[in-house]
């Protein structure tokens, strides 16, 4: 007995047949295996771009940050020690120290004013603070030790002045009753955002001018990565020996890191949906290939009648589902490619693609193929070749 045995091409060929005779049921088959596969490669990809830009980002402001507060109890307004920044700087791994001061000046847009604006603050800086925090100028200079009492506007206090852009004529604001010109406003600072809102005058102006007798509020340090970890008990108790508990050392950047924890897990729920997606696709593609098979016995009965194997009608079958995955998969991993370049480039993050999920997406989409035409192809296989000709 000859038996008939197809070629690869042969098989393709026959399997997507019945494809290409039903295209809208076809697409509408592969569309759930693609919108589950773009999920996979969306929900992968643009938490990656995401923290792609929040590792720019943090290495652009500083990840070797580390801030000291003190802990302030009922009434009691607690400052740190007067030498804090001395004290700060001669801890081994610190490689730059400075502190800052609320004067608890009133902050009036002229003299003629009564009342100040209480939402602004008045802040008296020391060291190099502005390349601690990456403090950028938006308008006008920086500080640098002018004989007259001078300030910097934080981004929201300029605003809330009127000032956020600096006019030709020089401007003075009222600061505790003194004159200061204001010679910049400051770029917004994701790592110091309660400078936005404060006015920022050199340590000698404030002791000048406002109270010789300023106390530091806040400390900031750097110091290498690797020992930040070690750093922090040992900044609390160089500040307070005796009560290390009464000075809070926090990482500025730990803030904008912890959104990338809540993204990563709203990344693994998005998987789970994904993956939901997939069996529904799955699904989908089986209650297609066992409607194919009804609709076609008499195809099936006939080519048995003319010597195709049991083998044959399998492959036929299981060729139709992979293909439709197949195809499925592609098209999910190319609009999901699409959707997350466009998502990335509008909001300004470098665009990152895993290859690996792009891969393990596609074979997803076969796995998911061959176990959805398994039933449908088994059955078909089946078909008693005398029943599958008379059938209507």
């Amino acid at each position: 007995m000859i038996r008939a045995r197809l070629s690869v091409l042969d098989t393709l060929a026959v399997g997507t047949v019945g494809l290409r005779a039903r295209r809208l049921r076809s697409v509408l088959a592969a569309l759930g295996i693609a919108i589950g596969i773009a999920t996979v490669v969306l929900v992968t990809s643009i938490p990656a771009s995401s923290q792609a830009d929040l590792d720019r980002r943090l290495s652009a402001l500083g990840a070797d940050l580390l801030r000291a507060d003190p802990v302030q109890s009922g009434d009691e307004v607690r400052t740190l020690p007067t030498e804090s920044q001395a004290m700060l700087e001669r801890v081994g791994p610190v490689t730059g120290a400075a502190v800052v001061a609320n004067t608890h000046a009133q902050v009036r847009s002229s003299a003629l004013r009564s009342q100040g604006d209480g939402a602004i603050t008045a802040l008296a800086v020391s060291g190099s603070l502005d390349e601690l925090l990456r403090l950028r100028v938006a308008d006008g200079r920086a500080l640098d030790g002018d004989v007259e009492p001078t300030v910097v506007l934080g981004s929201d206090a300029a605003e809330r002045l009127g000032l956020d852009r600096l006019p030709s004529a020089p401007v003075t604001i009222d600061i505790g009753g003194v004159a200061f010109t204001v010679v910049g406003v400051l770029a917004p600072s994701p790592l110091a955002v309660d400078l936005q809102s404060a006015v920022l005058m050199d340590w000698e102006d404030a002791e000048a001018w406002l109270d010789p007798d300023v106390r530091p509020t806040v400390a900031y340090v750097a110091a290498p990565v690797e020992t930040i970890g070690e750093l922090r008990p040992v900044l609390a108790s160089t500040l307070s020996p005796e009560s290390p508990g009464r000075v809070l050392v926090s990482r500025p950047s730990d803030v904008i890191a912890a959104k990338q924890a809540s993204g990563a897990t709203f990344a693994g729920m998005s998987v789970g949906l994904a993956g939901v997606a997939l069996l529904v696709g799955g699904v989908g593609i089986a209650n297609t290939l066992f409607a194919s098979v009804l609709e076609r016995r008499r195809e099936i009965g006939l080519r048995r009648a003319l010597g195709a194997q049991r083998a044959s009608i399998r492959t036929q079958f299981m060729t139709e589902a992979l293909c439709l995955c197949l195809a499925g998969g592609a098209l999910g991993s190319a609009g999901g490619a699409v959707v997350t370049v466009v998502w990335a480039t509008s909001r300004g993050w470098p665009v990152v693609i895993p290859l690996g999920v792009v891969c393990v997406g596609i074979a997803a989409a076969l796995v998911t193929g061959v176990l959805a035409g398994i039933a449908p192809s088994v059955r078909a296989a089946r078909l008693a070749p005398t029943l599958a000709l008379s059938a209507e």
